[in-house]
């Protein structure tokens, strides 16, 4: 899929800003704080219905405006499709081919995107909560079902834990509403960790040889979903041994005042020739993991829908180097659409930077060569 033109209105320190886009690669030049990020949030909060630098949508809507708009063209391989995503302090109001989606969930998955940033180098050495991010919203673009899965298990969990706090503040001993939302909870958590752990397995058949590629054949990348919920392949008997852990450990959530198990609380691992790169990792190993999992990811998307999604690139070209940048811009070339912001392009020495559209970015404003 290829984003044909992106139209902007209010967005950040766009007021209006209509562009068209070259079909392999678009460079978004320009010295920090003149807006080129701010272009590859929009492009991505069209794909996704959110920023993935905010989560506070007032800051998405330029001051003194009453709302934001983002529209775009998007090409598939057998025809076009136009999306557009309007945020105000009333919500959101997201259209497909001008129609109306009467939730997000609808809307999501039409565009596919992944982004990488320099805070992308965090999935392996930072929190837990980042790494289950880039699960919830990597699965979230393929299936929907996902989505709506993942939405009503951090629904019941939230009634669970409110529930929990109630139980520990009024010292009542009565546990047949915590059983009835376990029964909810068990549900649902082990639709999104049997999904995950799906994911977790074909991500890392895609990611090893993309690393033993860029690694020279020296280390072998895998990739292990950490479960705090015992696994079992018959879905039905994976839910009955849930709703019995959490029903044994219902003392210690409400002395805790939080649910201790489910899939709020897993992480994953990346281990090179066996050893945690979290923990032991170089640098550079750190970062070929990351690169590796990103262009893992772009493979599994296509997999998946049969289109190859578009790369974002933020200011991530100069935290590579020249190696990591090759095997990167070789890997994409002549197949995925790829917008790349950058301070310059100097002293990148590639078909792929040559071939590129390039755009100017100062203060709001964008110009073409």
């Amino acid at each position: 899929m290829k984003l044909k033109s992106l139209s902007l209105s209010h967005y950040r320190n766009y007021e209006q800003a209509t562009l068209a886009f070259n079909d392999e690669v678009n460079i978004l030049i320009g010295i920090n704080a003149q807006g080129k990020t701010n272009l590859l949030e929009a492009i991505y909060c069209l794909a996704m219905a959110k920023s993935h630098r905010t989560s506070n949508d007032k800051e998405l809507i330029t001051w003194g405006e009453q709302y934001s708009h983002i529209e775009g063209e998007l090409a598939y391989r057998h025809g076009s499709m136009p999306l557009s995503l309007t945020i105000s302090s009333k919500g959101k109001k997201a259209k497909v081919n001008h129609l109306e989606q009467k939730r997000l969930t609808e809307y999501i998955g039409h565009m596919n995107v992944v982004l990488f940033a320099p805070e992308d180098l965090n999935l392996v050495k930072g929190s837990p909560q980042i790494r289950r991010r880039f699960i919830d919203m990597e699965i979230g673009q393929i299936s929907a079902v996902y989505l709506n899965d993942l939405s009503n298990f951090q629904r019941i969990l939230k009634q669970k834990n409110h529930h929990l706090k109630q139980l520990k503040l009024t010292g009542n001993t009565d546990t047949t509403m915590l059983e009835v939302l376990n029964e909810q909870f068990a549900e649902y958590a082990v639709k999104l960790t049997q999904r995950r752990k799906s994911f977790i397995e074909k991500l890392e058949e895609l990611a090893l040889p993309i690393h033993q590629g860029i690694t020279k054949q020296k280390e072998n990348l895998k990739l292990h979903y950490l479960s705090n919920l015992e696994y079992i392949e018959h879905t039905d008997a994976m839910i009955a041994a849930c709703v019995a852990l959490l029903n044994k450990e219902s003392k210690r959530e409400i002395e805790r005042a939080q649910s201790l198990h489910g899939p709020h609380r897993d992480d994953i691992t990346f281990t090179i020739n066996d050893i945690d790169v979290q923990t032991y990792g170089s640098q550079g190993q750190q970062r070929t993991t990351a690169l590796s999992v990103k262009l893992a990811e772009i493979e599994l998307i296509y997999l998946e829908v049969g289109e190859y999604p578009i790369l974002l690139l933020d200011d991530v070209l100069s935290e590579l180097d020249d190696r990591r940048q090759t095997h990167l811009l070789t890997t994409i070339q002549h197949k995925v659409q790829t917008f790349v912001t950058t301070t310059s392009v100097d002293g990148i020495e590639h078909e792929t930077i040559n071939r590129a559209k390039l755009f100017n970015v100062s203060d709001g404003h964008i110009s073409t060569n």
